[in-house]
């Protein structure tokens, strides 16, 4: 890719930690969506994944797009619609892998798998005209409040996972494997409890008999520790985006910024990979959702 995409990512991420501003929590505390909170959408309606979901909601929030659907220019054609003259597309990504073949100094051949990922661009349909209406409509309104929060006890508990109720702090233990959680009604909001037990559920992916997610964490506050945090965050983000619940940000995250200042700084590719190993998490967590379909889950 002739643009850095790693570096310009990580650069959008770590001016917002400079300013204490949190990237994934934005599209909420800036009222995107008019109430209402989805993923950015492609133009078949199938949601976006891992790190593009971190750059189009950055991307909608600089512009002020209320829609949530994207495409590309040739994808509008298609539709019979055309982007306006000037506007300006927002980058995505498409990661994959080729296989090499590679003949060994003993004259046998080799398989290896190649990583790779390419940028292309896409617009927000407020940047393009003649698209069908539905592609305008305003968002619904918000589901009752008591139906969505059952949807996310529901969604919870289907994980089957040990989580305890108790004291002041809320943690993933695993040693004993379990989550602990202070008691729902000491939270200030309900949707502050779900965020905090999505953010713990995603550390609880990390087991080695789930999705075996291992940083090389020795102390609290190293790079591992913060690298975790970090998947444990935009786990818990992608979630509540699912869910349709309202994250906020918690007491101690301007201790972990620090942090994760520094793992960004380090690593231009830390952020895709954390964002990577949270969608992971969560599709792992949807895994258990015996009434969703494949397309609902799917990214």
């Amino acid at each position: 890719m002739k643009t850095d995409i790693y570096q310009k990512v990580t650069d959008k991420i770590i001016a917002d930690l400079e300013k204490g501003e949190l990237t994934w929590l934005k599209p909420w505390t800036a009222g995107n969506m008019d109430g209402r909170i989805v993923k950015p959408l492609r133009h078949n309606g199938i949601a976006y994944s891992g790190i593009n979901v971190l750059m189009l909601w950055g991307a909608a929030l600089e512009a002020g797009f209320l829609s949530p659907h994207w495409m590309t220019f040739k994808q509008a054609k298609e539709l019979g619609a055309n982007v306006r003259k000037g506007e300006r597309g927002n980058p995505v990504v498409y990661a994959n892998t080729i296989t090499k073949t590679e003949e060994q100094a003993d004259g046998s051949e080799e398989e290896r798998k190649i990583p790779f990922m390419k940028a292309y661009t896409v617009f927000n349909v407020e940047q393009i005209e003649g698209l069908p209406e539905h592609f305008y409509a305003k968002p619904v309104p918000v589901i009752d409040p008591a139906q969505r929060i059952d949807h996310a006890e529901a969604f919870f508990a289907a994980s089957g996972a040990d989580v305890r109720h108790g004291g002041n702090r809320a943690f993933y233990a695993g040693g004993s494997d379990h989550v602990q959680m202070p008691f729902f009604e000491t939270f200030h909001s309900p949707e502050a409890y779900y965020a905090t037990l999505g953010h713990e559920l995603t550390h609880w992916t990390k087991h080695p008999k789930r999705l075996d997610r291992e940083f090389g964490r020795k102390k609290w506050g190293d790079e591992g520790y913060a690298r975790e945090e970090l998947v444990a965050e935009l786990g818990a983000a992608f979630l509540c985006a699912d869910l349709g619940l309202t994250p906020e940000a918690g007491t101690d995250h301007a201790a972990y910024i620090q942090s994760w200042l520094k793992v960004l700084k380090e690593d231009k590719r830390a952020i895709f990979s954390a964002a990577a190993h949270a969608q992971k998490a969560a599709d792992f967590l949807h895994g258990f959702q015996k009434s969703e379909t494949e397309e609902g889950v799917a990214a």
